[in-house]
């Protein structure tokens, strides 16, 4: 269906050939180090690389070296053993936690997505299976990351936490999540992605939208919606399902990758 037509001129089959090879160019390790998912690289085991995956797909805005850094001191004042601490942490260590600042998620914020997160793990097993509970009621993965958020927010919180954790019911284009899913459930040769969630398959991800993949996807024709929210999530996602049904977030790295390294 997708390569029938054409984006601004361009054969659907020519860009999608551009696409696949910036895919390969940017989806190898030497992408890893510099990337925000270097963070759950440190670890091994999989809660660790769920939750310390989670925490930084959280405060992932801004200069990526600012994220790194904020991601690390996360895990440092964690005792960089992620489900150990938010399963046993008590007053006294969340409040070690009141130095911590991410542009706005601050240590109210730290202390209650720590308190969500035991809250997740104390009544299942991993996020993905709030994640298959939701998919498997309302059949999208939208529902299953409204669900999530449902969970996640069912203690007693404050309101600013909410902004942390978007809300993709109400139109956000929920990047940061999407993104974190791809870690979570994409798997491939190159060592990128995790693919630790089996349960749900990769066709059914979204495109991790922001700035630089909106911009550069409408400068190849792939996205008409002017504003960078769900429908113009569903919109791009939509065509690169016609690229590659079985895998469309893949071509994340080309629109990031054309985005932020080359400028597009």
């Amino acid at each position: 269906m997708g390569l029938k037509r054409s984006y601004n001129n361009i054969p659907a089959s020519e860009l999608r050939a551009f696409l696949e090879e910036k895919y390969l160019q940017y989806n190898n390790p030497s992408f890893i180090i510099h990337d925000p998912i270097s963070i759950p690289h440190s670890f091994t085991d999989r809660r660790d690389r769920e939750i310390s995956g989670f925490l930084t797909a959280a405060i992932a805005w801004g200069r990526r070296d600012l994220i790194l850094r904020s991601s690390r001191l996360m895990l440092e004042l964690m005792g960089n053993t992620p489900y150990e601490y938010i399963m046993s942490a008590g007053e006294n260590e969340l409040n070690s936690l009141s130095g911590f600042v991410h542009r706005t998620f601050n240590r109210t914020d730290f202390v209650y997505f720590i308190k969500g997160l035991r809250h997740i793990y104390s009544n299942y097993n991993s996020m993905e299976e709030v994640m298959l509970q939701g998919i498997k009621a309302g059949g999208s993965l939208k529902e299953g990351l409204s669900h999530l958020r449902s969970v996640f927010f069912s203690l007693p919180h404050a309101s600013r936490n909410e902004k942390h954790f978007a809300d993709v019911m109400g139109g956000a284009a929920g990047k940061r999540l999407n993104m974190f899913l791809r870690w979570m459930v994409r798997k491939d040769k190159y060592g990128v992605d995790f693919g630790i969630w089996k349960e749900i398959n990769p066709s059914m991800l979204y495109i991790p939208l922001d700035l630089h993949s909106g911009n550069t996807a409408r400068r190849l024709g792939l996205l008409t919606r002017k504003m960078n929210d769900w429908k113009a999530v569903e919109e791009l996602t939509e065509v690169l399902r016609g690229f590659d049904p079985a895998d469309p977030v893949k071509y994340d790295f080309a629109l990031f990758g054309l985005g932020v390294n080359e400028k597009f």
